[in-house]
């Protein structure tokens, strides 16, 4: 009896080292497949210009491939979704950009919590807008734009690429620090928006630098200031909007990477490591300075910098969006 429960227990024993050490090892290989990074928007748009960018180098510091695939619609919210009940095991990951921080207040019933159903990987990329106009619009500066404004608001047209989107956002923080409505034109995505822009149909445009910094250099367009705090090298003469009298008027198209909750911290650690990585990576640089983006300091490429950015961006933007009373489906 003695003999036989002395052998029960040291079998037991030998299990559970043998659980732990299989275990660790499968912790430690991680990854062992492809990794799929979930963008939440079309293929060839701002966002998925980002993520095959850094898949690339990400995958070189992994070990692994980076496939980037694309879940369209509602405003990247079935992405969430699909990304928040995704097995935890670092396999499945995230990029999205600001509307992580804007979902919470534009829709009535959302299908996650960006708070409490992700971990968090850290900052990618931010992308700061341009204040735009026709180019044969009155108004030469922001001055001359702020007078025309209020002495012809319920003329001046603002045009946006719909619902929630960024350009929408920018042009509300606009109006809201203006304390001017005005006549605000949605349209099916940014570049309808912008082609009437350019044929002068509409007055007023936000847009990213991604987009807009080669129109500006030919003359196609007015330009009022840049929505970042400091200027930007590729357009070294266009003042900002917060240097210009708009104190604290920033908008920048910031992303972030994400993974399902309960993904294991070391696994979080590793794909943090390769993010930052590819953040440091020379190609990616010289890209990003091409597109007038900015890669953000090292410690926002954390998981603590991601989340105190995502609250503060949250507490930012939800009053801006129930005071415009704008709400989506």
């Amino acid at each position: 009896m003695r003999v036989t429960l002395k052998r029960w227990l040291a079998s037991g024993l030998a299990g559970l080292a043998l659980a732990a050490v299989g275990s660790a090892s499968a912790q430690g290989a991680f990854p062992d497949k492809p990794i799929v990074l979930v963008v939440p928007f079309a293929a060839g748009g701002p966002t998925d210009v980002v993520a095959r960018m850094i898949a690339i180098p990400m995958g070189r510091a992994l070990g692994q491939s980076v496939l980037v695939e694309n879940t369209v619609g509602a405003g990247g919210t079935i992405a969430s979704q699909r990304v928040a009940r995704a097995a935890p095991n670092g396999h499945t990951i995230y990029i999205h950009h600001m509307g992580m921080a804007t979902a919470p207040a534009l829709y009535k019933k959302l299908s996650f919590d960006p708070l409490k159903d992700f971990e968090y990987i850290g900052q990618v990329v931010d992308v700061p807008m341009t204040m735009l106009a026709r180019k044969d619009f009155p108004a030469n500066n922001l001055q001359e734009l702020l007078a025309y404004i209020k002495a012809n608001k319920d003329k001046v047209t603002l045009a946006n690429a719909g619902l929630g989107a960024v350009s929408h956002l920018c042009g509300l923080l606009f109006q809201t620090q203006i304390e001017v409505d005005l006549n605000t034109i949605p349209y099916k995505g940014t570049g309808p928006a912008m082609n009437d822009l350019l044929g002068g149909q509409v007055d007023l445009l936000c847009d990213q630098t991604t987009q807009t910094v080669p129109m500006i250099k030919e003359g196609r367009v007015k330009v009022y200031g840049v929505t970042s705090l400091k200027r930007l090298a590729a357009l070294p003469n266009v003042p900002t909007l917060d240097e210009q009298g708009l104190k604290g008027f920033e908008v920048k198209v910031w992303h972030g990477m994400y993974a399902p909750k309960g993904t294991p911290q070391p696994v979080i650690e590793k794909i943090n490591g390769a993010l930052r990585a590819a953040m440091q990576d020379p190609q990616v640089k010289q890209r990003l300075a091409e597109l007038s983006s900015d890669v953000p300091p090292l410690d926002k490429i954390t998981p603590e910098g991601l989340r105190t950015h995502l609250e503060a961006e949250i507490k930012k933007w939800g009053p801006v969006i129930r005071k415009a009373g704008i709400y989506a489906d």
